[in-house]
Order: structure tokens, then C-alpha cells, then sequence
């Protein structure tokens, strides 16, 4: 990172430093400034070197960017504040400042203490993809605000300095707020471009690139989209630590999915009863699930067969495997003549086992009598295929 990007970092982590819960760190550019933008391709780099200016306005504060003129030949002159500098002087002058920044140098966490000391309370946690402000340091402790945590931590788990803000910009993200009410995303940068749809004020949105300060890429629905700069802010965002409290909350929050998530995978693979078959309809049903299911994991293969012996049970189908199989328009490979060339040809043992044990009562996919590939329809996605 140049030290023009680093002694902005240092500007920025003192005004923007600790902001809500989305990061402790924020550039925010208005986007439109009749100053140029050019290719700030994602990187923070990119992103710290430019000016930043804030002026107040009301509660709020704006941060509008300018960037640095240098020419093609590389005479390395800066022009701020309308007065020229000399390069050396500032190259000093920005070593002399020291960026208040400072990110975990962890694997996974670091704990944030009350007091300067390791038998001191814990207040928090960093994790290792989080930084924060230097608010003091001494003895080898620092006092850090990140996000809501504020407290000591010991210096041999955090990075300073460049080590800092090399890190800070792997990690941070470019994230677009929208200011207009509503505004469209566009498929191509251009104002007659067709609609990826539209976004309410406020919303944010992954930023990839600022296009001849006019347009900005996002992210959109596993597409690229473009909005309008003019009508948009972008913010660069670092992770912050957590709280006790938080963490607390977070954990219990987890230990509820994760209990619902159980519950619903027991109700999932609980047993729907055994039904009586003719000899040789586990052999029709694994050569369907072959024909169907063959180049799927066995939890597909079973997922297959379940669906064949819940509609067996509903009562709104055939009561018979074979009946279900050969149902007009339903299974593809039993009306095109595959399943009967399986059946002579030889399956594989999995599909067997995977056929009996559906006919056993055997389900991975609750009471689903339907599924497909996966991609066009909601439901409980195995393997390729998604069940409902």
C-alpha cells in the first residue's frame, strides 16, 4: 500500500472508525463528484488513494473523494489544497503520521479485556478478520474500540502500521448504499440498458467497480448489474469484534436453528411405514432409481425411491409401485423403455439397497411425492435433484 493510501487510512479510522454494526471502518465517496473516480477496481488500495474532505451537514457528515494528478511521465507532484508539495516532503510527513488502525493477527479470536491485564474482565472478542481504533497503548497492551467492543488487548495478537492496513484492504469490501427512493438496476452501464429490476432506498449492495464515475457494478441475484453513481454512496467496510453480550445472544440464536433444523431433519428421515410389494417391485423400483438416480450419491438414490412409495401411500396415485412407475406422463424413463432395458441389463447394488430400504418405509425427503432437477423449483435440494 502506497503512503499516500496509508496516512488517508489514518485520517478515515479517526472520523469514521467504530460506525454501527455493518464495520468499523467506512470511506464514503458521493458518487458523481466532478472529480475523477477512474478505475477504482474493488481493492482498497484503489479506494485509499484519494482525498477525502468532509462537510458537515446537519447530523451527517459527507465525505466526497478527489484523486491525486500525476502524470504518465511520473513526476510524482501532488496538488491539494490548490498548493503544490513537494513529493519528499510528503513523503515524510505521511511516515511521521501513524495509522490508528489495528487488526487481529489471530486464527481465530483474541479476547478483548476490561483492564490492561490477562485476570482482568473479558468484554469482548476480535476475530480474525476484524480490526478496530487505537484509543491508547502501553506496556505492551493496546485499548481498541471495534464496533461495540471496547477494552485491552495484548499487542502480540494484533498487527499495526502497514502490517495493518495491507491486511484491512484483503479483507474489506466495497458495499453500495442507495440514496434515490427507487432506482433501477440496469444490465449494461447505460441509462437505455434493459432492467435487472429495481432497489429501495437504503439498500446495500456488493460493489465490484466504479465505471468513468458514472455507473457502479454490483452484485445482483448471481448477476452483474450497474446503478447509477450518481444516486449512490459507496462505503469501504471492515468486520468488527463482538461484544460479551453479543456473542451471547448470537450463540443462543444458533442453538435454536440448529434445534429446529434437527427437529426438521428427524421429521425428514422418520420412518412412513413398510408397504407390502409384489417379489419383484424392488427390482422395478431400483431399476427407476438407476435410470433416474444412478450417477447421484445413495442419499439421492434413497430420495428417489421415497418418492416413489409416498405416492404409493398418499392415496392420490396408484397404490402399486409398478402402478406409480408406469402412471402416464410421470416418470420419463418408465414410458421411453430405459427402465425395462435396466431391469435386463443388470442394476447396481446400491439402487437395490436404496429401493428396499424405501419400500422398508426408509425417507430422507419427509412425505415428498415430487422432484426434478434442481434449479427451477423450491424444495429439499439432494444431490442434483430438488424434492417437494
Amino acid at each position: 500500500m502506497k503512503t499516500r493510501g496509508r496516512k488517508l487510512l489514518h485520517r478515515l479510522s479517526g472520523i469514521l472508525m467504530g460506525v454501527a454494526a455493518i464495520g468499523l471502518l467506512r470511506l464514503t465517496a458521493v458518487a458523481g463528484s466532478t472529480e475523477s473516480l477512474h478505475s477504482l477496481n474493488v481493492g482498497a488500495a484503489a479506494i485509499l488513494e484519494v482525498d477525502l474532505t468532509v462537510n458537515e451537514k446537519g447530523d451527517s457528515e459527507v465525505a466526497s473523494v478527489s484523486r491525486d494528478v500525476e502524470s504518465d511521465a511520473g513526476k510524482g507532484k501532488e496538488k491539494e489544497a490548490g498548493k503544490e508539495k513537494d513529493s519528499e516532503g510528503a513523503q515524510e510527513e505521511d511516515d511521521a503520521e501513524e495509522s490508528n488502525l489495528v487488526m487481529a493477527n489471530v486464527e481465530n479470536a483474541v479476547n478483548v479485556r476490561l483492564e490492561a491485564s490477562e485476570d482482568s474482565e473479558k468484554v469482548g472478542k476480535l476475530y480474525s478478520d476484524c480490526g478496530g481504533e487505537i484509543l491508547e497503548r502501553r506496556n505492551g497492551w493496546t485499548k481498541l474500540k471495534s464496533g461495540n467492543v471496547t477494552g485491552w488487548t495484548k499487542d502480540e495478537y494484533l498487527l499495526f502500521g502497514k502490517e495493518a492496513e495491507d491486511m484491512a484492504e484483503d479483507l474489506g469490501n466495497l458495499i453500495a448504499t442507495i440514496e434515490a427512493d427507487t432506482l433501477r438496476i440496469r444490465k449494461e452501464p447505460q441509462s437505455d440498458a434493459g432492467v435487472w429490476g429495481l432497489v429501495a432506498k437504503n439498500e446495500e449492495m456488493k460493489a465490484l467497480e466504479i465505471i468513468n464515475d458514472d455507473w457502479i457494478s454490483v452484485e445482483w441475484q448471481g448477476d452483474i448489474g450497474y446503478v447509477s453513481a450518481e444516486y449512490t454512496k459507496i462505503k469501504f467496510v471492515i468486520d468488527s469484534g463482538e461484544t460479551m453480550e453479543e456473542i451471547k445472544k448470537r450463540e443462543a440464536k444458533e442453538m435454536e436453528e440448529k434445534r429446529k433444523a434437527d427437529a426438521e431433519k428427524a421429521k425428514l428421515t422418520e420412518n412412513r411405514g413398510a408397504v407390502p410389494v409384489n417379489a419383484s417391485d424392488d427390482m422395478l423400483l431400483a431399476a427407476l432409481i438407476q435410470c433416474e438416480a444412478g450417477n447421484q450419491p445413495y442419499e439421492g438414490k434413497l430420495a428417489g425411491g421415497a418418492v416413489v412409495m409416498n405416492r404409493v401411500r398418499s392415496g392420490g396415485y396408484p397404490n402399486t409401485i409398478s402402478g406409480v412407475i408406469y402412471a402416464s406422463g410421470q416418470f420419463t424413463p418408465a414410458g421411453n423403455g430405459k427402465v425395462a432395458k435396466r431391469l435386463e441389463a443388470g442394476i447396481q447394488d446400491s439402487c437395490i439397497q436404496a429401493a428396499r430400504e424405501a419400500i422398508a418405509g426408509a425417507s430422507n425427503v419427509g412425505g415428498a411425492t415430487h422432484f426434478r432437477r434442481a434449479g427451477n423449483h423450491d424444495g429439499l435440494i439432494i444431490g442434483n435433484h430438488v424434492f417437494w
